[in-house]
């Protein structure tokens, strides 16, 4: 090889090496910019979050709404005067009947001699002096004779009377509620007499086990005259309820009541629940033709008066502990809008004319008899 060679070849060698040099650069700075641009562009907050944010945090802070102004308060209404109550006026007369009367008797209580059935218990004790109770009169009431405080009604019927002697009537009791739950007792009705007047006692009750459990107890005091009995006072006293009175004023001519405050001018013949059966057997007793076409009473009850409107069903007999007894059935027909329920009498001839059985249906269906089986008459001659 020739020294001309030789220098052309360390030429080449030197070109060759500086060209590779030059490409490792090159390659090492495309290289470490491309994982520059890498390394930034997962480093930079992405673009929706940053828009998001700056939204964000260009948008002013909403501005609260000013408080409504305060309302003045405002003064509490004047209080209202009080108005005295109007007194009653007196009721409506009831067509062809004496007395001026309320035209809604209360049907829990039509029985003459109804025994509730209201569940079991200790017997409920009878009053034995019980407190009267009468509502006071107004002025101008006690100042007015009794003609004024009703309307004026058809004369009454008139009847002759003979009272039966005095006497105690035992009774079987029956009663079938409204749903079929028969109940069994006994209930007494008992009158005797004495210098000051009469007295009358009905007491009516069931049997539970061996227990008696007393439901009803009616007392009647007054006096005896020619309409017969003459009431002055009746009390009432149901088992879980409280006694009640009522009141006849004969001086003033008013029947008043300590459960109500109503008010009525007395009629003739005018009755309560416990003597009306006794009143009824009076006036048999001294004809049998009067008992013909309507017999219409006036009945106090515990809180209200009605007129009880009998006629006389036919004659008939009927099974009791004393045998078949003949008697005369009188019915008490509901009558709208006073009372619902039915009340029957049975009055038997051969026995004083005394009631020997007494039935009372009341609306809802419920049924109570009560039927004679022991008379202790306490003047057998009569």
């Amino acid at each position: 090889m020739s020294r001309a060679t030789v220098p052309n070849l360390r030429r080449r060698q030197l070109a060759l090496g500086a060209l590779t040099v030059l490409l490792h650069v090159l390659v090492f700075d495309w290289f470490g910019g491309q994982l520059g641009r890498s390394s930034g562009r997962h480093g930079a907050v992405p673009e929706p979050v940053a828009a998001t944010l700056l939204a964000q945090a260009d948008t002013p802070p909403p501005v609260p709404p000013a408080p409504a102004p305060p309302q003045p308060e405002l003064a509490p209404p004047p209080p209202l005067p009080e108005i005295a109550p109007e007194p009653l006026p007196p009721p409506p007369p009831d067509a062809g009947a004496a007395p001026a009367l309320a035209a809604d008797a209360s049907a829990a209580a039509p029985a003459v001699l109804s025994a509730e059935a209201s569940g079991q218990g200790d017997a409920a004790a009878a009053p034995s002096g019980v407190e009267s109770r009468q509502a006071p009169l107004p002025a101008e009431v006690q100042a007015q004779p009794a003609a004024e405080t009703a309307a004026a009604a058809p004369a009454p019927r008139r009847y002759k009377v003979d009272l039966p002697p005095p006497a105690d009537i035992t009774l079987d009791v029956v009663r079938v509620d409204a749903d079929g739950t028969k109940w069994n007792g006994d209930a007494l009705l008992s009158w005797s007499v004495s210098p000051a007047g009469y007295r009358v006692r009905v007491e009516a009750g069931i049997r539970v086990v061996f227990a008696h459990v007393n439901l009803l107890t009616l007392t009647s005091e007054g006096r005896l005259g020619d309409e017969g009995f003459v009431p002055t006072l009746m009390t009432e006293k149901r088992r879980g309820r409280a006694t009640t009175a009522s009141h006849f004023s004969r001086d003033l001519g008013l029947m008043t009541f300590s459960a109500s405050q109503a008010r009525y001018g007395i009629a003739p013949y005018a009755q309560d629940k416990a003597t009306l059966p006794l009143q009824l057997a009076a006036i048999a007793r001294a004809d049998p033709k009067q008992l013909s076409g309507k017999l219409d009473f006036q009945v106090a009850e515990d809180r209200d008066a009605a007129i009880y409107s009998f006629e006389v069903a036919g004659q008939e007999e009927i099974e009791t502990r004393l045998g078949r007894i003949a008697t005369w059935h009188l019915v008490r027909p509901p009558k709208p809008g006073a009372y619902h329920s039915r009340l029957e009498l049975w009055l038997a001839p051969a026995y004083g004319w005394y009631p020997v059985q007494i039935r009372n249906v009341e609306a809802n269906g419920a049924m109570t008899t009560q039927t004679v089986s022991k008379i202790d008459n306490k003047n057998p001659g009569s």
